[in-house]
């Protein structure tokens, strides 16, 4: 019996628009391995940590999120990732930035401020 109710919300759910509900989900799936990434990396560390995948996963759901807003369309999805993804991308830049040494440590700009 409620097998038939979990079927008939289905079929409801995905009647007109399929393929957006399976990219839907493919998104939340997108932005759910943020977490996981973090959760596995902080259990190996034995502290807790934000590895550099976490703000890719960010980046690509994210995106795809707005994406299925745009489509769907649900401006309370597409206002919620929206601020969130600027968020994300500074992350990134910050991150190439110290990759490439273009970044000054805070403890020497703090010092060379009190000179």
């Amino acid at each position: 019996m409620i097998w038939t109710h979990i079927e008939a919300w289905w079929n409801a759910a995905i009647a007109d628009k399929g393929w957006l509900v399976l990219f839907g989900l493919s998104a939340q799936i997108m932005f759910m391995m943020r977490f996981l990434v973090q959760w596995i990396s902080s259990e190996r560390a034995g502290r807790s940590v934000m590895p550099e995948a976490f703000w890719y996963f960010s980046l690509g759901g994210g995106m795809m999120l707005i994406i299925y807003g745009v489509l769907r369309p649900d401006i309370v999805i597409i206002a919620g990732q929206i601020p969130a993804m600027i968020i994300y991308a500074r992350n990134i830049v910050l991150i190439r930035r110290h990759k490439l040494g273009r970044v000054v440590p805070a403890a020497r700009q703090t010092a060379a401020v009190a000179e």
